[in-house]
């Protein structure tokens, strides 16, 4: 299969890397690793194993990749005004594209600008950062739940979850997108935000009494809105953050991705992980206090 990625940071470097080495014939835009890479190829620090890469497909202009059977788009949801100009050289007639970003919107920007047939979404439990230009540390976790924006088990969504799992990652096709969206909103809203906002990461965050506390209560709200919205099956609150939290106890002082682009003065993923949902929730008639604050805190200094 001929794949394009679109947003290689840690997690488009990973996934593509991974692919790449199972036989997949991966292309990838690139901003900061171009250089690096285009020299000495793309290594991958990993929890199962470094590999190194030493032949890249790179490119600093989609146009030059070309139409390929699958967009990969890993590109953070801050520089989504370009997503559109980004992914129209990729499509082919039957090109389909699979977004892996953080929060809501994300399959419906992509669904009006090029048809819902053609978009899949997806969300990825990835402990993933950058290292030097040209290097992706894998961390921990990486499994992948994918699904039709239209809905639906197809055969396109199985046949992308068979190529996942040959290439060495854990994926799953689902029935529910929107479903997994929101279950990924429940870790993301607490540690992202609050990693960002305090600069302590998961392990700090969740060895202190009371800021462990207050991401129960956060995840409490996001699955409190999740459940009005039109979901095939509601997402049953207790288990489910029993095992947010018991996942997260064991990311040995992981910094997520937002922690990390405050520090290095990049804009936040706001609009998506915490704008979108609040509207949503709002038109539920729920109410997320603790939520909305947070959101407006770490809106301070930001544009989006």
């Amino acid at each position: 299969m001929r794949i394009g990625v679109i947003g290689a940071g840690a997690l488009g470097l990973y996934y593509g890397a991974m692919l790449q080495r199972s036989g997949q014939d991966v292309h990838f835009l690139l901003r900061r690793d171009y250089q690096a890479i285009c020299q000495t190829g793309l290594t991958v620090s990993s929890v199962n194993g470094d590999f190194h890469l030493p032949q890249v497909n790179a490119y600093l202009d989609a146009a030059q990749i070309g139409p390929v059977d699958l967009v990969l788009v890993g590109l953070k949801t801050f520089a989504n005004r370009q997503l559109v100009k980004l992914v129209a050289p990729l499509l082919g007639p039957e090109t389909s594209i699979l977004t892996l970003q953080n929060g809501l919107g994300n399959e419906e920007l992509l669904a009006e600008a090029f048809g819902a047939e053609r978009v899949l979404g997806g969300i990825a439990f990835l402990c993933s950062n950058r290292g030097e230009p040209g290097e992706v540390k894998h961390l921990g976790e990486g499994r992948i739940r994918l699904g039709e924006f239209s809905g639906g088990l197809g055969p396109r969504s199985q046949q992308l979850t068979e190529i996942y799992v040959a290439a060495g990652v854990p994926c799953e096709a689902v029935s529910d997108l929107r479903r997994v969206r929101w279950e990924k909103l429940v870790w993301n809203i607490p540690f992202n935000g609050l990693s960002a906002l305090l600069g302590k990461d998961v392990t700090e965050l969740l060895t202190h009494q009371p800021t462990r506390q207050l991401i129960e209560q956060l995840m409490q709200e996001v699955i409190a809105a999740a459940n009005r919205q039109p979901l095939e099956e509601p997402i049953d609150a207790t288990p489910f953050i029993q095992q947010m939290i018991e996942m997260t106890d064991q990311m040995d002082h992981y910094q997520p991705s937002m922690m990390i682009d405050r520090r290095e003065g990049r804009p936040l993923e706001l609009a998506a992980i915490y704008a979108k949902p609040l509207q949503l929730a709002a038109t539920a008639e729920i109410e997320m206090p603790r939520t909305e604050m947070l959101h407006k805190l770490l809106s301070i200094g930001e544009n989006n």
